[in-house]
């Protein structure tokens, strides 16, 4: 092969490439901003919230140190602080202090924040399937999990049961 061949080659992939990459940006923007819209007009929570009452739902307890919780959904300390915050003004979760280390606290789900959750659940878990899983067969969603989860921050920590949802 020559090397204009090559080049020619080189660009056709590199290509392939951007158009996988950008196919998956606007899939993922287009797919979180349709949720978040139905979640938010349907039960007052954005796709963050969920996120939040339902690893909480899942932890034992219903509890989960803030810090550990802010890792398992993405945020900085500040961005899960502000989430909370509206968390507990509306009654879904409460703010524990640690025994043990004053320097530690806790996000607890309240019985008002499992009944949202439930309340939720049924509705996002339709929305998604409408807008993502519907569009695949069962062979082509284990092939495009297994795909997924060789990418950064999706391994083995979210093949338990609380990343799912």
């Amino acid at each position: 092969m020559s090397s204009a061949d090559q080049l020619t080659e080189s660009g056709k992939v590199a290509a392939r490439q951007l158009d996988a990459w950008v196919s998956f940006l606007r899939a993922h923007a287009a797919i979180t901003r349709e949720l978040s819209v139905r979640l938010q007009r349907a039960h007052g929570l954005t796709l963050n919230d969920y996120e939040v009452l339902l690893h909480l739902s899942r932890a034992e307890g219903g509890m989960m140190r803030r810090v550990d919780l802010a890792s398992s959904v993405l945020l900085t300390a500040s961005g899960i602080t502000r989430l909370l915050d509206g968390l507990q003004r509306c009654g879904y979760v409460e703010k524990v202090a640690c025994d043990s280390d004053a320097r530690v606290s806790y996000a607890r789900l309240t019985e008002a924040g499992r009944a949202k959750l439930a309340e939720a659940g049924c509705d996002h878990l339709r929305d998604v399937d409408e807008l993502f899983t519907s569009s695949y067969s069962g062979s082509e969603l284990a092939t495009l999990a297994d795909l997924l989860s060789r990418l950064p921050m999706t391994g083995g920590d979210c093949r338990s049961a609380s990343c799912t949802g």
